[in-house]
């Protein structure tokens, strides 16, 4: 039994976009670790109705294929350490507060948190004291 059969339902009637994407992407992984699977990849692309559906599933199985070659040529992960990264990887969860910055799967410094939109401390009692210029 393949690591794909394993770890998802090949025994399926429909897929939406976003199942299809994450099958297409683990087939992906797992063609570039030897294991072909060309006959569920075309049972999911033929389950696609639009060509918008169709070419995300390319797009995942080509990233899939991507990816895996990536974490294949550095060379400290074996064929199971490198599944286990890309398709059965821990969930990661973001701090809405402090978002990732720079890097592939950050935010562009751009969109880094600013200071300029943060509002001044205002002395409630500020609005009704006597003016500076009037003082000597």
């Amino acid at each position: 039994m393949s690591r794909y059969a394993r770890e998802f339902d090949t025994d399926w009637d429909t897929l939406d976009k976003d199942e299809a994407t994450e099958h297409a992407y683990a087939i992906g992984v797992a063609e570039r670790l030897g294991e072909y699977n060309r006959e569920e990849l075309e049972r999911i692309y033929a389950e696609m109705t639009s060509a918008y559906q169709k070419s995300m599933v390319e797009l995942a199985y080509d990233e899939g294929r991507n990816e895996a070659q990536a974490v294949a040529e550095r060379g400290d992960a074996d064929e199971s350490a490198v599944w286990d990264e890309l398709v059965t990887g821990e969930t990661t969860y973001l701090d809405e507060d402090e978002p990732p910055t720079g890097g592939r799967d950050g935010l562009p410094e751009a969109l880094e948190p600013s200071e300029l939109l943060d509002r001044q401390a205002v002395d409630s009692t500020d609005r009704v004291d006597r003016p500076d210029f009037l003082d000597r």
